[in-house]
């Protein structure tokens, strides 16, 4: 079998480079584990029940059709189950690799639910895509017949992009501004390649730009161009911006060198991932090797720091997180993961300061309890006094989270009506904003969340602004 023959390829890999056959190629390692990868998506694509209430398509924000795609998948029907994978997820071998099944489709597996180990939806998503670029199955974006109107996106995150498929397959000429250097947003800066390879997201970047989807970089909106110049140019426009203000720590100490923030650190380690010269890294600024790390936060960028840490050869890594483990927000998987590669996590903890006077020494930390649920059930964590203690760390990656930057004032646009918290107000269903023509999706409409949810936004978003556009009348009055 394909498993037996890569385990005695890993094994015979890892002998010392004397002992090691001189005939060991990579390339036969890709062909062992491609054979092995297909037995295995065949294998657990074949566990699904296919029962009559699929929790895992209800579940799945964009209702995937789960189970028709497993079905094929079993039965050696890849490009079937492709296609049908494909028809309701414009990204589906990002999902497959990035996506929290076990908080949605996975984790309502009824086979999960009964103690047998749910089906691995995640994995057969990203082999039977992956399987599909691989055989050319993944057909160019050629639209039957091409329109006047064109739609500005700004933001190539997931939402954005996803708006873009579906408004070129429909003929609509599509700008997308960003203020990188390079599409993809979170995908392409936020996100480790361990997790999800930049070559993934390259590549239906690239698909778009041959689509014909024009890309303006390098572009901030409201500074290298104004809201009012994009809403001049184009029939509609899509606010798909996301949101990347941090969220700052405040206590004494905050300010010395070596705290520093999540997206900062990630950025810096994916720009180094496609040879970029990134000085902070190269003056170990953004660089954990040969450090004591300490990250701050539960959720899954705090996890993305802390394996990001032990890759770069951090001396110890920590996270601490101000509930317990059955309280974290993040991807209990993420977590896991986490732990098998030497990452210690430090519950019910939360930093009351930092040491040191240029550079940071240490965190004052302050031990926690919960306490009372609060209204939502979630219990609340409290103080322990006189239980603090200095956590030794020569960098600290605050994660904490992200907030949405105040774009009515950065724009000039105070017409645009934002909620309390700062996020663009848009209908659910058609994402409409306040402005007529103007509509929004993703985390800056959501808040931080996650990127399947961003892309079922920027799907029915096109559609909405499809519609838009087939009232000529009212466009014009406008």
């Amino acid at each position: 079998m394909a498993k037996n023959r890569m385990l005695q390829f890993v094994t015979v890999a890892k002998e010392t480079p004397e002992k090691r056959p001189a005939n060991l190629r990579a390339q036969d390692f890709h062909e062992i584990y491609r054979e092995y990868a297909a037995e295995k998506a065949a294998e657990q694509a074949g566990r699904c029940s296919q029962c009559g209430v699929p929790y895992c398509q209800s579940h799945c924000p964009l209702h995937n059709n789960i189970p028709d795609w497993l079905r094929l998948t079993a039965e050696g029907r890849l490009q079937e189950a492709y296609e049908i994978s494909q028809a309701t997820n414009t990204f589906p071998e990002i999902c497959g690799r990035i996506c929290p099944q076990d908080r949605l489709c996975e984790g309502n597996c009824v086979i999960e639910q009964s103690g047998h180990g749910t089906v691995t939806i995640g994995s057969v998503e990203k082999y039977i895509t992956d399987t599909a670029w691989e055989n050319g199955w993944v057909q160019p974006i050629k639209p039957h017949a091409e329109r006047t109107e064109s739609v500005g996106i700004i933001g190539a995150g997931p939402g954005g992009l996803a708006a873009a498929d579906m408004l070129r397959r429909k003929g609509v000429q599509v700008t997308v501004y960003d203020r990188y250097d390079r599409a993809g947003g979170l995908l392409t800066y936020g996100i480790p390649g361990f997790k999800l390879e930049k070559p993934v997201v390259m590549q239906r970047i690239e698909q778009l730009e041959e689509a014909g989807v024009q890309f303006v970089l390098n572009c901030t909106v409201g500074v290298d161009i104004s809201f009012d110049a994009i809403r001049g140019q184009h029939d509609a426009v899509l606010i798909a911006t996301g949101v990347y203000k941090a969220r700052d720590i405040s206590a004494p100490g905050v300010g010395a060198a070596g705290i520093v923030k999540a997206l900062d650190y990630l950025t810096a380690s994916n720009r180094k991932s496609f040879g970029d010269d990134v000085a902070e890294f190269d003056s170990g600024a953004l660089n954990a090797e040969g450090k004591r790390v300490v990250v701050i936060g539960g959720g899954d960028t705090a996890m993305d720091c802390v394996r990001t840490a032990i890759r770069q050869g951090a001396t110890s890594v920590k996270c601490l997180y101000r509930r317990d483990r059955a309280n974290m927000p993040g991807s209990q998987r993420e977590v896991q993961n986490a732990e098998e590669e030497g990452v210690e996590f430090v519950w019910l903890t939360a930093p009351k300061g930092f040491t040191g006077a240029a550079h940071v020494e240490g965190v004052v930390v302050q031990r926690m309890r919960l306490g009372a649920p609060d209204a939502t059930g979630r219990q609340s964590p409290e103080l322990i006094e006189g239980a603090d203690y200095v956590e030794p760390a020569d960098l600290v990656v605050q994660a904490l989270g992200f907030e949405p930057e105040e774009i009515p004032s950065l724009w000039g646009v105070p017409e645009l009506a934002v909620t309390r918290w700062g996020t663009i107000k848009a209908d659910f269903q058609t994402h409409a904003t306040s402005l007529p023509g103007v509509y929004a999706v993703g985390d800056i409409v959501r808040g931080a969340s996650l990127v399947v949810w961003a892309i079922r936004d920027g799907r029915e978003a096109a559609e909405s602004i499809l519609a838009y556009l087939a009232q000529p009348a009212q466009v014009a009055a406008e």
